[in-house]
């Protein structure tokens, strides 16, 4: 049986995870900072063609990839959210569903489809539960344009 600090422990992390989709599909990116990474998270999103590195570079990759220009639209779904909690520490494997839009010509634009896996190190802060290290892992992709690939899998 989880005891209530477990339970609440188990939701705040959800809430983190849904929070960081959140942040991302607002193209608020610059929040990741303060409510989602530790000062010193490392996150990798090679799996998917992105790059890894700290918060700041995470950022600025963030920024710059999802211009809202060549992505107008995308979602992040979360779903089979698998937490391991070890006190003041926690990991974590996500299911995320991610359609996106992309312009592939002037007034022309394509949907596609990735599959992906985050695997997550959590930490809890004095500011609440925080990422700590967020991996990708590359699942599947249906429809995806011929510019666009992903890193190896």
């Amino acid at each position: 049986m989880l005891s209530q600090q477990e339970i609440s422990d188990r939701f705040e992390i959800q809430d983190l995870v849904f929070r960081y989709s959140d942040i991302i599909d607002q193209r608020n990116f610059d929040l990741l900072r303060s409510e989602i990474f530790t000062d010193d998270a490392f996150i990798d999103y090679t799996a998917m063609g992105g790059a890894s590195g700290d918060v700041e570079s995470t950022i600025t990759f963030l920024k710059s990839a999802l211009e809202e220009s060549l992505f107008p639209r995308y979602q992040h779904l979360n779903a089979n959210i698998q937490i391991s909690i070890s006190g003041d520490s926690a990991s974590g494997r996500i299911m995320c569903f991610n359609p996106m839009e992309v312009s592939v010509a002037e007034d022309e634009s394509q949907v596609f489809f990735l599959g992906l896996w985050y695997v997550d190190n959590y930490t809890r802060t004095r500011s609440g539960w925080r990422i700590s290290k967020r991996v990708e892992e590359s699942s599947w992709a249906f429809n995806l344009p011929d510019f666009i690939s992903l890193g190896a899998n």
